[in-house]
């Protein structure tokens, strides 16, 4: 990777600290403080109306909270706007200008910067060479966004973004008006185009699977609030909240009764390991259910059983007509064919009172 295409600032901490952002009578951001480290990338994961939008517009210099503040290296930029903060934007829909090739789209900020501001024509080129290059476009600066797919669109906004070696790069759902397969194949690239540049990214989603496969840390909002930060893995297997446990990864949800550590709800049981006596909600992963030896456990309706590979999934339904999934071992096929119904007992949950 040529020096030209890394950025020219170290990566950047961003610190937002209590911020409170409403609009009329509706919250917005109810609170919100988050440290992002240099060089990460982060997702903010929440369904609409959590806040992650509004967050991500405050962090840019887009919207201008009604109190707290947003730092970055330690210097208060609450109330700066988003050309004195060196952030690169990314949308959704692109913003490219159609009556400019591609390679013009690419080098339009450093075009339009002040005249003692502004590279040389040659190193404006170079840039945008190398620019695209690195998002494997090197053959395209010519055409127009008209004769780009919508995968290349994108690409090239990042590449615009990138130009002006942004101190931050912040997006907004990139890929939400991609159809599945270019999803997945520039979720890979934003991962590999980060690691060549270092550059500190914070990205929107309300996909968990995209946030989940993509981000060194995850920020889930809910009503204006942050539920949990941690790892991938934290989030999905140590969920910090209900809302947590029931918006990332399947699962069944069960009401019930934590009693001597044990969760209840009517035949199915569950260990609470820590979890006070009292009314309770339990969710369980597939992975979490176990085939029940004799009249253990509790019995569910086979409705379906599907194979992905070395994992037969198990679609059933409980007592009441509850819709459940479980997963097993192909190994486990020859217990599950053919019959109308099974046990099941419950390894694992993530229990919370109610």
């Amino acid at each position: 990777m040529s020096a030209a295409v890394m950025s020219e600032t170290h990566p950047m901490t961003i610190s937002i600290r209590s911020i409170v952002k409403s609009y009329g009578r509706y919250p917005a951001l109810n609170g919100v403080s988050l440290e992002v480290q240099p060089g990460e990338l982060l997702a903010l994961l929440g369904p609409s109306g959590s806040g992650k939008t509004t967050l991500l517009r405050t962090i840019a210099g887009l919207e201008f909270p009604e109190s707290g503040q947003v730092l970055f290296d330690g210097q208060d930029v609450t109330f700066a706007g988003a050309s004195d903060r060196r952030v690169g934007f990314v949308f959704q829909q692109y913003a490219l200008f159609k009556h400019m090739t591609v390679a013009k789209n690419v080098a339009f900020g450093l075009e339009v910067r002040k005249r003692q501001d502004r590279p040389a024509k040659a190193d404006i080129a170079k840039r945008v060479d190398e620019l695209l290059r690195l998002v494997e476009l090197g053959e395209m600066g010519r055409r127009f966004p008209a004769q780009l797919s919508g995968g290349q669109r994108q690409r090239v906004a990042l590449a615009r973004a990138l130009a002006l070696d942004p101190s931050v790069l912040l997006l907004d759902e990139p890929f939400g008006a991609l159809d599945a397969a270019v999803r997945k194949s520039l979720r890979r690239e934003l991962r590999r185009i980060h690691d060549a540049t270092g550059v500190t990214t914070i990205f929107v989603t309300h996909d968990q699977e995209e946030a989940l496969e993509l981000a060194d840390r995850v920020a889930i909002l809910n009503l204006g609030r942050i539920e949990q930060v941690g790892d991938p893995l934290e989030v999905s297997e140590h969920p910090a909240s209900a809302f947590v446990a029931g918006f990332v990864g399947d699962g069944a949800r069960f009401e019930g009764q934590v009693q001597g550590g044990v969760f209840r709800s009517g035949e199915l049981a569950a260990p609470a390991p820590g979890a006070p006596d009292g009314a309770a909600q339990a969710f369980v992963r597939p992975y979490q259910f176990a085939l029940a030896q004799g009249s253990d456990g509790f019995e569910v309706k086979v409705d379906r059983i599907v194979g992905h590979g070395p994992i037969l999934r198990l679609e059933a339904t409980a007592a009441g007509g509850r819709r459940l999934d479980a997963a097993f071992p192909r190994e486990a096929g020859g217990e599950l064919s053919g019959r109308p119904s099974i046990r099941l007992q419950v390894r694992s949950a993530h229990v919370f009172p109610v």
